[in-house]
Parts: structure tokens; C-alpha cells; sequence
């Protein structure tokens, strides 16, 4: 398309009256023009910002993240299974999946997370400092954006002197470019879970969304979880103390470092919070037909 970006900060950019939805080929080409540095970097800092006080609509986010797509390179993971994490890092309890994945390992299923540099607002501990300064087991796949798809890893700048969320903060969860049949992501309100099927329903055999931890895929308390498949979607609901686990979640930051440290020397209680979530991932990818019975297989094995 061959038209000015300062149309498309229009768009979106003009007040509440005159504001409007981009069109699928629209938003493509606005994401593409930003990924490709033909858009200066004020101009993407402006749509960023009216991007997501418009807000952000469905169609547009399928289309911004087909233009990920095509700009991104693949790394096929046989027998995945991805887990959708905020880039903005966490900075209430230690990440699971360190400790979950070799859980899951017996069985063939390599997992599969995706990461880079910290991204607005939250602040603390990534993905990429996890895998850079813990120990993990030989079927944790690490994919960083700096290589899958450094054009998207550029923008790092602009976002953070922005400051804020936006809405690639939704999309660059789950790129996809494993290959996974089966997918887990964390929502924080129930209307994103809507929103999530929407956006990247079709691109899964099972997609399962958990009102986890800090937006993560994970459990460590009480929660609900939402499974799509073939159009249909069940919800159910998972408290850990049902399984004997009593973990007490952090309601304070913890530091970095201390978060890390949790992860090389795991308490008991830490332990059983992964052994849930590990249960959790075999029920997703199909290996057990109920959560109770993946956990009981996992609380055997240990």
C-alpha cells in the first residue's frame, strides 16, 4: 500500500470522534512499515501509544501478528508445547517452568518458551535471565526474539521510552515459531480469554489459557482455566490446596537474584506447585484425559 504512515496515526490518533478500526490489510501494512524501520521511530512511538488508547481491536491483532509472522524465522520443535510469557518480565514469585519441564520430559514433550529483552511496564526477572543463569533440562527449548525475528527485537527502544504497555505486549506472546500443536498462555482478566481465542485459537490443535500468576501460564493458588479446542471451549476451575499443595504466593516484589536462587534450590512446597503445572501441560497436550490423573502419574514418578 502506498500511502503515508502519518494516515495511520490518524487512525488512531485523533480523539475518541475520529477514531477508527484499521482494516486487516491496514494494520499489516502499518506493523510491516514499523518492523521495517520505514516508519520513523516518533511515528511508531505515536501509533504504539494511539494504538492502544483507541483500543486495540481483534482483526487488528491478527493482522499486526501475521505480519510477525512473516518476518519471523522458524524453529520446528518436534512434539512441542509452547508457553505464552509476558515479555515484562515477573516480579512477584519465581517462574515454574525451569523446574516443571523436566517433569514432563519422560514423556516426550519438549517445551517450548519464548523470551528477549524486558519489555514496559512491570519490571523484573525475564525469561532470558531464567535460561541464561539457572539450570535447565534437555527438552526446554529457548527461543530468543534477538534471532527469530530481530526487526520486532528493534523496537525494544521505542517501547521502553514509552513506558507504557501496548499492544504488542498481547501478540508477542505466542509467535508460534515452533511449530506447536498445543499451546498455554496467561490472562489476567476474563475478557482477554475471548480475546485470546480469537487472536490465536486457530493457530493451535488446543489452545489453554490460565488466569495464572502475574499473567503467566502458571499455577500457584486458585485459578481458572480455559481450554479451546475445535471450536468449542470448556472452562474449569484448579485450587492447588486440593492437591496438598501449600505454597504461599508473594504479594511484595522479590528481587531478581532471590527469584533465581528459589529456582537452583527449590523448597518443597515450590516443588509441588511445579509438579501441578507439569500435570497441567500433560492434560493439555492430550497424554491424560484429566488433570487429577497427570498429577497422580507425576506425584508417582517423584
Amino acid at each position: 500500500m502506498d500511502r503515508p504512515f502519518i494516515d495511520y496515526i490518524k487512525c488512531v490518533g485523533t480523539g475518541a470522534k475520529h477514531n477508527r478500526d484499521l482494516t486487516y490489510e491496514e494494520m499489516r501494512d502499518a506493523m510491516h512499515r514499523m518492523l521495517n524501520g520505514s516508519a520513523s521511530p516518533e511515528q511508531t512511538a505515536a501509533f504504539l501509544l494511539g494504538w492502544r488508547l483507541k483500543p486495540e481491536s481483534v482483526e487488528e491483532f491478527r493482522a499486526a501478528l501475521e505480519a510477525i509472522d512473516e518476518t519471523s524465522e522458524t524453529f520446528p520443535v518436534e512434539n512441542g508445547l509452547e508457553l505464552g510469557y509476558p515479555f515484562d518480565g515477573k516480579a512477584d514469585n519465581p517462574y515454574i517452568f525451569p523446574l516443571a519441564a523436566g517433569m514432563v520430559e519422560p514423556f516426550g514433550i519438549n517445551v517450548v518458551v519464548n523470551g528477549g529483552a524486558l519489555q514496559p511496564a512491570k519490571g523484573g526477572a525475564t525469561v532470558k535471565d531464567v535460561v541464561e543463569s539457572v539450570s535447565t533440562p534437555a527438552n526446554l527449548r529457548y527461543m530468543d526474539r534477538s534471532l527469530y525475528n530481530p526487526k520486532l527485537a528493534a523496537l525494544t527502544p521505542i517501547r521502553r521510552a514509552l513506558g507504557i504497555r501496548t499492544g504488542l505486549n498481547t501478540i508477542e506472546r505466542l509467535p508460534g515459531i515452533a511449530g506447536c500443536d498445543t499451546a498455554l498462555i496467561g490472562v489476567f482478566h476474563k475478557p482477554y480469554v475471548k480475546k485470546y481465542i480469537e487472536i490465536f485459537g486457530e493457530r493451535y490443535r488446543r489452545l489453554v489459557i490460565v488466569k495464572g500468576n502475574e499473567g503467566t501460564p502458571e499455577i500457584f493458588g486458585k485459578c481458572r482455566v480455559w481450554v479451546y479446542e475445535n471450536g468449542d471451549t470448556t472452562e474449569f476451575a484448579i485450587d492447588s490446596a486440593s492437591y496438598g499443595i501449600t505454597y504461599r504466593k508473594s504479594f511484595e516484589r522479590i528481587e531478581r537474584e532471590e527469584g533465581l536462587g528459589m529456582l537452583e534450590n527449590p523448597s518443597s512446597e515450590l516443588m509441588g506447585v511445579a509438579r501441578l503445572n507439569a500435570a497441567l501441560w500433560l492434560y493439555a497436550k492430550g497424554v491424560f484425559d484429566s488433570l487429577d490423573s497427570a498429577y497422580d502419574r507425576i506425584a508417582a514418578d517423584d
